[in-house]
């Protein structure tokens, strides 16, 4: 993420929305969780290094249950790392796109929150929907050189088949988490998915709030959102905490473990509702075609 940012603020999203679109109760998933013990180790486990950042992930990623057949890596600039990619097969071929950019500005900060803080939940969230039935089909990517201009997520959406790209019901960014509890770029997200993130966080009482993050620059959900497909973005940054992104306060310091494992909690039972969800929704799916 960047630093020139236009604010809108609405701390009561989940009251907001539900009141807007109508909530939509649920049972809880059946979603494990990684202990917390584990999900800090690997946050705390940061390099400084974006090559040696890719490896780490596509390494976690195997640890975590990702099939050898299933894991691969895509090169979209030879300067650049490239993209590692975990699919985790459902019943289908509709996908959901779980994503994060796993490079950061090397000159300032360690880049703990932007974005270590995202790419790290990767093997966790596949180890999460990994312990159910999945009608959908999961795609968990590392993304290449968002901080030089989305490059490795413009260059994956743009070489999937128009199949391919028909077949994503939603793309899940993460960006810059762990500065406070869970915020959403509400006025760049599908309201579908928007109202699905107020259900989740109602249902298991935890927090979320709108702050949408203008003129920031931009972020990897926006290379999808050129092709119509329906995306959303969860990050943690708020006016108080913008300073840190791309400064020396982007450090292990600056995250706050409690709001960090409640977004990872809150985005594993996400997900785990948007597969039940986007498999009974078919005006989604009409929406989505008319585009």
């Amino acid at each position: 993420m960047g630093s020139q940012i236009r604010w809108r603020w609405c701390p009561r999203l989940v009251t907001a929305i539900a009141c807007a679109f109508g909530a939509v109760s649920y049972g809880q998933p059946q979603v494990r969780l990684e202990p917390r013990p584990v999900v800090e180790k690997r946050l705390k486990s940061f390099v400084n290094d974006n090559r040696t950042r890719e490896d780490v992930i596509r390494e976690w990623l195997a640890e975590s249950g990702c099939a050898k057949r299933n894991l691969s890596e895509q090169s979209a600039r030879a300067d650049l790392p490239p993209n590692v990619i975990c699919v985790l097969p459902g019943e289908t071929q509709e996908t959901i796109v779980v994503g994060a950019h796993t490079d950061h500005v090397t000159s300032s900060g360690d880049g703990v929150v932007d974005n270590w803080s995202g790419a790290s939940l990767l093997p966790d969230l596949l180890f999460s929907l990994s312990g159910r039935k999945r009608h959908h089909t999961f795609v968990f990517v590392g993304f290449s050189g968002e901080e030089k201009g989305m490059i490795g997520s413009e260059y994956y959406v743009e070489h999937l088949t128009q199949e391919q790209r028909s077949r994503i019901e939603a793309m899940v960014n993460m960006d810059s988490l762990g500065l406070a509890s869970t915020k959403v770029w509400a006025s760049h997200a599908d309201k579908l998915l928007l109202n699905a993130l107020s259900t989740v966080a109602m249902t298991n009482k935890l927090p979320v709030a709108t702050v949408n993050v203008e003129n920031i620059g931009t972020t990897d959900s926006e290379s999808f959102a050129r092709y119509h497909i329906p995306r959303i973005t969860l990050h943690s940054v708020t006016p108080e905490t913008v300073q840190v992104l791309h400064s020396a306060e982007d450090r292990l310091g600056a995250i706050k473990m409690d709001d960090y494992y409640d977004s990872y909690h809150l985005i594993a039972e996400y997900l785990a509702y948007l597969d039940d969800l986007l498999t009974s929704a078919p005006a989604a799916k009409t929406d989505k075609a008319a585009h």
